[in-house]
């Protein structure tokens, strides 16, 4: 099973100029060690590179071009054992005109040849003195001992046995041009372009290529291969380092920076890709490719081997893993949400807020989000209500922390014990109060709620909410008590990112010598997550802790992100936590057995507690994962999960990660 998965590679082979019989073996060799060593199906060389890119004025000898015909020749034959698309630049004669193009190659047979469409003329190239631009439209030549082959820029390259790849291609300067060929190639259906380029070493240029490429994979939504030319071709006016980039929908996936060995390897999600396009209803693809006015030519690959994963796969999408992107990140988001609060309290005219403080994290996050909010309005902070409420299962950590923390941020603080209304209740409905089930749980969260939003009526204020996306995604959370509030300002926020954004709020407190927050929040952070809902320990710390029952959640945020942000199949979620945490890019964490059954009730809990988001009030959106009824997961409370935990099933005799 693939997943959607293929193996791809982009690579300098060195050359000499016009010394085609040279150049020929050292394609050869980059392409047998791409294939052997790295498995990769789709091979991308630089532009002209059986002749040299900077052959100037040899282009027009026959001599040159007949060994290059014959070259591609050679490089055919001696790959047809090769099952992968093979693209490699060549010089081509048609109709007495001369083309920069792209061979394709597959099975010993040449499919297509691709003419750069975009000549340089009065830069550092001066193509336009050899070169003709090619047509889109594709028409059939005859070409060297191939017979007739498809000539034109139009052309789409089809796996048949993984319909989701598609692969398109074009030549160096086409990119940089204003409409480059790689849009129409998409809005026809490819998935993975690939560029034959040469583009020499000027400095700063391979920073702002970095740029373009991934740029333009994450326009359209595509894989992109980028291939440089490099050592060997002449240095009388220009310096070629190599520069070898494979991006995916605007990430780099591999990167051989400039003057190196040659070779970018990596795997393209190309399933991933489409079910982007599919997601974003602005990504127009013609209906064919016929209606695009492109001819595809199908290929087939064998794919029956799993495609091994060497990519990085982020054990926690969410959080930026470096430094600095992680405290931009944190602060963007720490904005948007209380620009959204702000916003919120100026439309309805209040002036005063109640949070519900626990002193854990997401309470936490609440209340410094809405300090935010307040001083972007210029409101005293003391028209913020902070209420704590013990209960069965409050230790004197989190008490304290909750109280420090409010006193110490300029709220007003309010204490209403909930033991003395919870257990008249339970004399009300008949519930013993021994019996620790889920009314004895929810009967606390609901008369907090309940308290809250009767204080706001005093007060007249809104009640903000406190709970966060991983607990909405499991439905963590007690309907109408938890689950309710008048604006929820966490309602996008992961659990993993919620931790980073409580430690970078401490740390800014830390720089400006305001300690005695600074210190507090570094408490918070170090109390286990928990509901406080169950009696604590004979020694007063927390019994009760969520990640014992639910499951980690830096588990359950990976799950939700490849669910909802590439729709995902539970096979590929599985497989791809595996890779990220057992043995992958994060060092052995989870094993196979642990991730399999966390997976199990992720899906479990998404599917039928669909009716708390269905209910769940407004909140402002932080970034592209968000579960709001209104305009990011549309769901019936009542679909059937059979489906997934099927899938599932299918694994428990193990699978090959």
């Amino acid at each position: 099973m693939q997943d959607g998965f293929v193996k791809v590679a982009a690579i300098t082979p060195k050359v000499r100029v016009a010394d085609v019989t040279y150049n020929v073996e050292s394609c050869l060799s980059s392409i047998k060690k791409a294939y052997a060593e790295h498995e990769a199906r789709v091979i991308v060389l630089p532009e002209l590179c059986i002749t040299g890119y900077t052959c100037e004025d040899l282009f027009w000898q026959d001599e040159l071009l007949d060994a290059a015909e014959s070259g591609l020749a050679s490089i055919a034959l001696h790959t047809f054992d090769v099952d992968a698309l093979v693209l490699v630049g060549l010089p081509v004669r048609v109709a007495s005109k001369l083309y920069n193009c792209a061979a394709v190659l597959y099975g010993g047979e040449v499919l297509g040849l691709v003419p750069k469409q975009n000549i340089p003329m009065y830069n550092e190239f001066y193509e336009g003195r050899h070169f003709t631009a090619g047509p889109e439209v594709v028409t059939s030549v005859d070409f060297s001992i191939f017979g007739e082959i498809p000539f034109g820029a139009n052309q789409l390259f089809s796996c048949e046995s993984l319909p989701e790849l598609v692969v398109a291609a074009e030549i160096c300067e086409d990119l940089w041009v204003a409409n480059p060929p790689s849009v129409a190639h998409a809005m026809a259906g490819a998935t993975l372009i690939c560029n034959l380029s040469a583009s020499p070493a000027i400095a700063g240029k391979a920073e702002y290529r970095r740029s373009l490429v991934s740029n333009q994979s994450a326009r359209l939504v595509c894989g992109y291969l980028y291939a440089g030319s490099g050592e060997g071709e002449s240095t009388t006016d220009l310096v070629f380092s190599g520069h070898n980039l494979i991006c995916e929908n605007g990430h780099i996936l591999a990167d051989t920076g400039c003057f190196t060995d040659g070779i970018a390897v990596s795997e393209i999600d190309v399933a991933s890709l489409v079910a982007e396009r599919r997601r974003l209803s602005t990504f127009f693809v013609a209906p064919s490719p016929e209606d695009a006015r492109h001819i595809v030519t199908y290929v087939a690959l064998d794919f029956e081997d799993m495609t091994k994963l060497t990519r990085f796969v982020d054990p926690r999408p969410f959080v930026p893993a470096s430094d600095d992107r992680r405290a931009e990140r944190c602060e963007e988001v720490l904005s948007i949400q209380a620009h959204g609060l702000a916003t919120r309290l100026a439309h309805t005219g209040s002036q005063r807020v109640v949070v519900g403080i626990s002193g854990g994290l997401d309470s936490t996050l609440a209340l410094l989000v809405t300090v935010r909010a307040f001083d972007q309005l210029g409101l005293d902070r003391g028209g913020i209500v902070a209420v704590t409420m013990p209960g069965f299962g409050t230790t004197d950590r989190t008490y304290t922390n909750a109280v420090r923390l409010a006193r110490t941020l300029g709220a007003e603080l309010r204490e209403i014990s909930i033991t003395a209304a919870v257990r008249q209740h339970f004399i009300d409905i008949g519930h013993d109060e021994a019996n620790h089930d889920v009314t004895y749980e929810n009967a606390q969260a609901r008369e907090r709620t309940q308290i809250l939003m009767d204080v706001a009526n005093q007060v007249r204020g809104m009640v903000i909410g406190t709970g966060d996306l991983s607990e909405l995604a499991l439905g963590w959370a007690t309907y109408n008590g938890d689950q309710m509030s008048m604006y929820g300002v966490n309602a996008s926020v992961p659990k993993t990112l919620v931790r980073h954004l409580v430690h970078y709020c401490a740390d800014s407190y830390m720089q400006t010598d305001e300690k005695d927050a600074a210190d507090i929040l570094y408490d918070v952070l170090d109390t286990p997550v928990s509901p406080e809902l169950l009696p604590a320990n004979a020694d007063g710390s927390i019994d009760q802790k969520t990640e014992d029952l639910v499951g980690p959640y830096e588990l359950h945020d990976f799950f939700l992100y490849h669910v909802l942000r590439h729709g995902s199949s539970p096979h590929k979620v599985f497989r791809l936590a595996c890779y990220a945490f057992e043995a992958g890019t994060s060092g052995e964490k989870y094993s196979k057995g642990a991730i399999l059954a966390w997976l199990k009730v992720f899906y479990r809990r998404f599917f039928a507690q669909q009716f708390k988001r269905s209910a769940m009030p407004d909140g402002p959106k932080v970034g592209s994962v968000a579960l709001s009824p209104r305009g990011d997961l549309r769901m019936p409370s009542d679909a059937s999960s059979t489906l997934w935990l099927s899938n599932l099933e299918a694994l428990e005799d193990d699978v090959d990660c």
